[in-house]
């Protein structure tokens, strides 16, 4: 029985209606209209016309001109730009006009070869890193690094001599003379793209490297990569004349461009042209290139990528361990999903490791809902990340215990294939930004059902069918059709609500759902919760909700975790929050959010000061610079997590033991300067 029948009663709204389309960026490939304008242009003319060009006299010169260009005429040694002879003749009397244009096809082709090899080359170490482990991915890194250091020119000499003197020789040497730079913009791009939502996605539903590689990050990263492959033939053409110009390319009795350059220099005072005519045609080739890649660039439009702090591997112990808060009890007899004790996150720094994630430690039962609050930077969604496996280099995950479903999932135990296919098939994660949830170059239908044929090993009709069951579920209308959409031509609402069915397509028994309504408008945001409410009831789900925003989490878990700089600092039932809370961080929290009975002509109430970096934590309370209550003993020792009573507990030297927090309650002193303490 799906979620649809079993919730008959109360539906949400579901939706946009049917055929809506919301406005974001195209995926894939510029359209028709984009070509036809950049090829009005005087760029994309230009480009298009002296390629075409220099294509056809590839193509045609040497079937047209090579008897010509090989006429010999001892007559005619030498002689310059005449009526018959427009370019003049070389040594032997042989017009140099017709050799320039038939070296055309020589010239080009090998200058593409060449091309074809530095960018197969470069995009292999390019990818490297994101496929081998990390020590062999930092050596690969280091040998691109090493040589990006080296002038191009002085790279292609020494393989010329390494390979030796010949167009073989030639070709390999402008090949690998042009992959370093190749290799490191494609590193920088696969770094950009790799921790986006939707290849984060793909991970947790535990698809392999090389299938995340070829179907989720290289479709994202081919535009920048094939403009600047068109623009590095021209380099690659440059590069190959000035070899046979120098003796170490072509060879007699081959002639290309640049061995006509060599030959026509040693007369060039008594007879120019024939040296200006094959290097004129160097350039014009060149530009032409050169041209067409900036005129594709336009075409598609290059997207720039945004930095994105890499995710890090879960590994041995980070420096500097601080205490490990107890474990926080799960629902009394429900099984337990998830547990994690002393769960800590490391990032090297300038002057020392810095770990934002403190020794968290917690639980979550069968079926049980938990919420994490906090403000940005409290460690919140980097627990997630870790708990999920998403942390990679250059920090380290270390913690005394991570089960998932009993499986332990640290680091220094052999990921094997069970252990891939249990994240992908009982853990789901739902993203906080639907706007990048999704790979924009395939299909929603498509991506859901990579999980069904990963690890349910359905066949490619079976997991597009079970797609589709999991959109309906997710009360999307019309889901075969708009299971054969793109991410674009949903709205942002749709496309979080693709995200659950994204983690349904397995048999998902625990949920993280990191800030699931960010950029949802409050109706859409109460479905989103609704959902997630009436899916967790049905299948007996657990759920860990990740916000900022208290009420939500007060709205919709069971039990709530309160995380400050790091650690948790409180938790307790969520019917008790807005009651009984005795932290002042929490009751401050709580203080911020504005209610309708809210004095309108006070200010709102604000936390003073900013929330700690996680690389200069105070001694003592993390909160005690920021905290009205604070005394001497806060900001000398480091408060543990204690019970104070049944089901709650504080990390606070003196939690407040009074009424609950009213809605107009002034915490603090908001003419207080930012950062004043109090």
């Amino acid at each position: 029985m799906t979620v649809e029948h079993r919730a008959r009663t109360g539906e949400e709204n579901p939706g946009p209606r049917e055929g809506e389309r919301s406005d974001g960026p195209a995926a894939g490939w510029a359209g028709g209209g984009q070509w036809l304008g950049v090829l009005r242009s005087p760029l994309g003319c230009c480009a298009a016309g002296l390629l075409l060009g220099v294509l056809l006299l590839a193509a045609f010169g040497p079937l047209l001109w090579s008897g010509r260009a090989a006429a010999i005429d001892t007559g005619q040694l030498l002689q310059g730009p005449s009526g018959r002879h427009w370019m003049g003749t070389d040594n032997l009397g042989r017009d140099v006009f017709f050799r320039v244009l038939v070296a055309t096809r020589l010239s080009v082709a090998l200058a593409l070869l060449a091309t074809v090899l530095g960018v197969v080359v470069g995009l292999l170490l390019g990818v490297a890193p994101a496929l081998l482990g990390k020590r062999a991915g930092r050596a690969v890194t280091a040998v691109v690094n090493i040589a990006v250091a080296f002038p191009g020119l002085l790279l292609a000499l020494f393989f010329a001599v390494v390979f030796g003197v010949g167009t073989k020789g030639a070709v390999l040497a402008i090949g690998f003379a042009t992959a370093p730079g190749f290799a490191r913009l494609t590193q920088t791009l696969v770094a950009s793209v790799s921790e986006r939502d939707f290849v984060c996605a793909a991970r947790v539903a535990g698809i392999g490297r090389m299938r995340v590689l070829t179907r989720h990050i290289l479709p994202n990263i081919a535009e920048p990569l094939i403009v600047n492959a068109t623009i590095g033939a021209g380099s690659a053409l440059l590069a190959f004349s000035g070899l046979s110009f120098l003796g170490l390319g072509v060879q007699a009795p081959s002639y290309d461009w640049g061995r006509l350059l060599g030959e026509g220099l040693t007369g060039i005072y008594t007879h120019p042209a024939a040296a200006l005519a094959p290097g004129a045609a160097v350039v014009v080739a060149g530009l032409a290139f050169n041209l067409t890649g900036e005129a594709v660039a336009k075409a598609v439009g290059v997207p720039t990528t945004d930095g994105v702090d890499l995710p890090l591997p879960v590994g041995k112990a980070a420096a500097g361990k601080v205490p490990v808060e107890p474990v926080p009890a799960a629902r009394p007899g429900a099984e337990q999903v998830l547990t994690v004790e002393g769960l800590r996150v490391s990032f090297p720094g300038p002057h020392g490791p810095m770990t934002p994630v403190r020794g968290v430690s917690l639980s979550v039962g069968r079926g049980e809902s938990v919420g994490v609050v906090g403000e940005s930077g409290s460690g919140k969604s980097l627990t997630a990340l870790a708990v999920s496996r998403l942390v990679e280099h250059p920090g380290t995950v270390d913690a005394d215990r991570l089960e998932f479903l009993g499986t332990s999932l640290l680091g220094g135990e052999k990921d094997t294939a069970a252990t891939r296919k249990l994240l992908g098939t009982s853990l789901a994660m739902v993203f906080q930004d639907p706007m990048t949830s999704f790979n924009p170059t395939m299909r929603i239908g498509r991506q859901l059902s990579e999980v069904a044929q990963q690890h349910l090993g359905a066949s490619r009709r079976g997991a597009w069918a079970r797609a589709v069951e999991r959109l309906r579920e997710v009360r999307i209308p019309a889901a075969e059709r708009r299971a054969a959409q793109y991410p674009h031509e949903f709205s942002g609402g749709m496309r979080q609500r693709a995200m659950i069915a994204l983690g349904l397509m397995g048999h998902p028994a625990l949920i993280i759902a990191d800030e699931p309504t960010t950029a949802l408008d409050v109706t859409v945001q109460r479905q989103m919760l609704r959902l997630l409410s009436r899916v967790r009831a049905a299948d007996g789900v657990a759920l860990l909700l990740i916000s900022h925003d208290i009420n939500v989490v007060a709205q919709t878990c069971e039990r709530v975790l309160v995380m400050y700089a790091g650690r948790i600092v409180e938790e307790l039932p969520s019917d008790r929050l807005l009651t009984a809370a005795r932290h002042p961080y929490t009751r401050a929290l709580i203080a911020t959010v504005p209610h309708m009975e809210s004095d309108l002509d006070r200010p709102l109430p604000v936390i003073p000061g900013r929330p700690v970096a996680p690389g200069q934590v105070p001694s003592g309370c993390a909160f005690a610079p920021r905290c009205p209550a604070a005394r001497d003993r806060c900001r000398t020792d480091d408060p543990r997590l204690r019970a104070s009573e049944p089901g709650h507990r504080v990390a606070c030297w003196y939690p407040h033991t009074g009424a609950a927090v009213r809605p107009d309650e002034q915490l603090f002193d908001t003419t207080r300067k930012a950062g004043e303490r109090p």
